[in-house]
C-alpha cells in the first residue's frame, strides 16, 4: 500500500505535466491546420477563439493515452535510474505486483475517458464543428435524394426522390409492399409527404393493389400506416462521431433496419469504447518495455513505449479501415488491436528484469 502511494505520488505529477503539454500542441496543430482557410474566409480572432474553446474537452481526452504512456515511461524509468526498483526487487516484490496500481489507474482512465467521450466531448465537438465550418464557409449537407430503404424486413420499400431534413419532408415517394416470397401486394405513390411527429402525412397519395389480375388505383385511407422515422432519410446528415454511444446505437439499428449500409457507422461505434481501452494498453506497455534495459534505462524507456505505442496505432488504424469498409467485422476490427497488444504486454511483463 506504502509502494503503491508512493508510485502514484512519482506518477500523477508527471501525467497532469504531460496532458498539459499534448493538450496545446493539439489545440496548435488543429489552429494552425485551419487557420489558412480562417483567414481567406476573413475570419476575426474573436470568431477563432471559440472554435479552440470547445475543441478543448476532444483534445484533452485525444492527450489522455498519449500522456499516460509518457508519464509511466518516465516514472519507472527514473525509479530504475535511480536504483529504487533494485531495493523493491530485493525485497521479494515482482515488478508486475508493484506496478498494480498503475495498471488500476489505467483502468479508472479508460472509464474516465469513455464517460467524458460521451458527456463532454461529443457535445462540444459538434458545436466545434459547426463553428469551423462556418468560419471556413463550408456547408454540411442535411438533404439527400434517390433514396431507398427496407423496412419491415424487406416487406416494404422506399424510394423517395428528395428528403429535405429541414422540414422533415419527402418528395417524390412510391411505397412498395411485398410478401415474403416478393411478390407485390400494393404501391403507394405520392408527390410529396410531411412528418407529422409520429407517422407521415401524404398529399394527394394514390394506392394500386392487385384485385384478382388487375392492378386498381384506390383511394389511400390509411394515413398512420407510414411510420418510418426521419432519420432513415438522412444519409449525409448524420456523423457517428457527434452522436452519444445511445444515439449511436439507435443510428445502426436505424441503417441495419432501412437496409442502408452500416459497416462504417457499426465499426464507429465499437470503436467508441475500444478506444477507452486504449489507456490500458499504453499503461501495460509501458510497464513492459520499461523494465528491459540496463543502460540509458529513461531514454530507451521512453523511446521503445513510443514505438510501441506507434505500432499500436497503425495496426489500429489498419483494422478499423478494413472494419468501415466490410473486410472486417466490425467487433474484430474495434476490438482486436486492443486485446492483442494488452495480451502481448502482459506476456512481456513476464519476462521483465527483476
Amino acid at each position: 500500500m506504502i509502494l503503491g502511494r508512493y508510485l502514484l505520488r512519482q506518477f500523477i505529477p508527471v501525467f497532469i505535466m504531460a496532458s498539459g503539454m499534448f493538450v496545446v500542441l493539439i489545440l496548435l496543430i488543429d489552429l494552425f491546420a485551419n487557420l489558412p482557410r480562417y483567414l481567406t474566409n476573413d475570419a476575426a480572432l474573436a470568431q477563432i477563439f471559440p472554435v479552440s474553446v470547445y475543441y478543448l474537452p476532444k483534445a484533452f481526452a485525444y492527450s489522455v493515452p498519449i500522456s499516460l504512456l509518457f508519464a509511466a515511461a518516465h516514472t519507472l524509468g527514473e525509479l530504475y535510474a535511480r536504483n529504487e526498483l533494485t531495493s523493491i526487487f530485493c525485497a521479494g516484490i515482482p515488478f508486475y505486483r508493484f506496478c498494480v496500481p498503475l495498471f488500476c489507474a489505467g483502468i479508472v482512465a479508460a472509464f474516465f475517458s469513455f464517460f467524458f467521450e460521451d458527456r463532454v466531448v461529443i457535445p462540444t465537438i459538434k458545436i466545434k464543428n459547426e463553428l469551423s465550418r462556418a468560419l471556413m464557409g463550408q456547408s454540411f449537407p442535411s438533404d439527400d435524394s434517390d433514396i431507398v430503404i427496407k423496412t419491415n424486413g424487406g416487406k416494404t420499400l422506399y424510394s423517395v426522390d428528395y428528403y429535405d431534413d429541414v422540414r422533415k419532408a419527402l418528395s417524390g415517394i412510391s411505397i412498395v409492399e411485398q410478401d415474403e416470397k416478393g411478390k407485390l401486394l400494393s404501391l403507394v405513390r405520392s408527390p410529396q409527404a410531411e412528418w407529422t411527429g409520429d407517422h407521415w402525412l401524404f398529399f394527394n397519395p394514390i394506392e394500386y393493389r392487385w384485385e384478382g389480375n388487375l392492378l386498381r388505383s384506390l383511394p389511400f385511407t390509411d394515413t398512420e400506416k407510414y411510420n418510418e422515422n426521419p432519420d432513415a432519410f438522412r444519409r449525409g446528415a448524420v456523423m457517428v462521431e457527434e452522436l452519444k454511444a445511445k444515439d449511436a446505437a439507435l443510428l445502426v439499428a436505424d441503417l441495419k433496419a432501412a437496409g442502408l449500409p452500416f459497416a462504417e457507422a457499426q465499426a464507429s461505434y465499437y470503436h467508441r469504447f475500444s478506444f477507452s481501452a486504449v489507456s490500458l494498453v499504453v499503461i501495460i506497455l509501458s510497464a513492459a518495455m520499461g523494465g528491459r534495459f540496463k543502460k540509458n534505462i529513461l531514454l530507451m524507456s521512453l523511446l521503445t513505449s513510443l514505438i510501441s505505442a506507434v505500432v499500436f496505432y497503425v495496426i489500429e488504424m489498419v483494422t478499423m479501415a478494413m472494419a468501415r469498409t466490410g473486410y472486417l467485422p466490425a467487433l474484430l476490427g474495434a476490438w482486436f488491436p486492443v486485446l492483442g497488444f494488452i495480451l502481448l504486454g502482459m506476456l512481456l511483463l513476464r519476462s521483465v528484469r527483476t
